[in-house]
């Protein structure tokens, strides 16, 4: 006799179950499909498995010792994929150098890394402070092997051969000034006023470059900050104008968030490089206990209250699509 484990794993399920109908719904399948399966498994054996002359359907004796069998067979599968998932933890190992921003590393970093300790306890991450440019070079190189960075999307830089990438987060960008100044009804208007703005590398430096282009934005003083902080304590101190992540925008104290249209958005990815190997597959790990670090993160920000802007979290397969823009935010209280 050649019996289907298959069939002997839907008898089981209809035993535990009650009938055809809940067995369907427990194995994703059609209640028909289940007793097809059923009268298959019948027709093996050649005897009837379930009495169906009674108000419900319930097993024969064939039938309850078969099914006795199915379940032994479905906690062997269980126990192979327990043991497996054990290989695979223990095969994944070994040192990982991760390059990351300020902001992931006050962020997400710890996150992941108890991920990764539940996890893949034997990868052994270690973070490094990096910047756009300097860490594309290192993972060029082979310094680092996975590197988060945040970039321009309409003018994001080169990423080295063989690397893939995945999207933790995408924003769009906001004009930001002091909550002493007027509100501005037209971009023109911050002409000739002082402006906080990021080094010409960066993604910010970047999207206020191509702000300043489009509407003739000529600052009469240009102070640079690279790091958020910073940022935000020149703003506390009235210092200027600024182009800005809505997330970190909508953050901020004593300053409004204007409705004047901003080009692009920035984009925060992590990469790692493809192919085959023990640290390949450590770095693919840590760039996954990332990914679901940012996610944790957001969703974590989200039932504490906190605002997260226009984040949007999303994979790599579909990078021209771009989400609609939410309505900018101002400080409460004010115009």
């Amino acid at each position: 006799m050649d019996l289907d484990p298959r069939r002997l794993l839907v008898l089981s399920a209809i035993a535990r179950s009650g009938g055809l109908a809940p067995a369907a719904r427990v194995l994703g399948h059609t209640r028909s499909a289940v007793s097809q399966q059923l009268a298959s498994l019948e027709r093996e054996v050649g005897l009837p498995l379930v009495d169906r002359s009674g108000p419900r359907l319930e097993l024969t004796a064939a039938g309850r010792m078969l099914a006795a069998t199915g379940d032994r067979i479905s906690q062997e599968l269980a126990a192979a994929a327990q043991q497996l998932g054990s290989v695979n933890q223990q095969a994944v190992q070994g040192p990982v150098a991760v390059g990351a921003t300020s902001w992931v590393l006050a962020r997400i970093a710890v996150r992941a890394l108890r991920l990764l300790a539940r996890s893949h306890p034997r990868v052994e991450p270690r973070f490094v402070e990096a910047g756009l440019q300097d860490g594309l070079r290192q993972l060029r190189l082979g310094e680092l092997d996975v590197l988060v960075l945040t970039d321009d999307r309409d003018t994001a830089l080169p990423l080295p051969p063989s690397v893939r990438a995945q999207v933790l987060s995408e924003d769009y960008y906001r004009v930001v000034v002091p909550a002493t100044w007027d509100v501005p009804t037209a971009a023109a208007g911050l002409s000739g006023r002082p402006w906080i703005s990021a080094p010409a590398h960066s993604a910010r430096g970047r999207a206020f470059a191509r702000f300043a282009g489009v509407h003739g934005v000529v600052p009469s003083v240009e102070h640079l900050a690279d790091h958020m902080i910073a940022v935000q304590t020149l703003l506390a101190g009235q210092l200027g104008a600024a182009v800005l992540p809505a997330h970190f925008a909508a953050q901020l104290e004593q300053v409004t968030v204007t409705t004047l249209p901003v080009t692009g958005s920035q984009i925060t990815r992590t990469l790692y490089r493809t192919g085959h190997g023990g640290t390949v597959a450590a770095a693919r790990v840590v760039a996954d206990a990332l990914q679901q670090a940012a996610r944790d993160h957001a969703e974590a920000a989200t039932v504490a209250g906190h605002t997260r802007g226009d984040i949007i979290v999303r994979t790599l397969h579909d990078p021209t699509e771009v989400p609609p823009p939410t309505p900018s935010r101002r400080t409460p209280g004010r115009p």
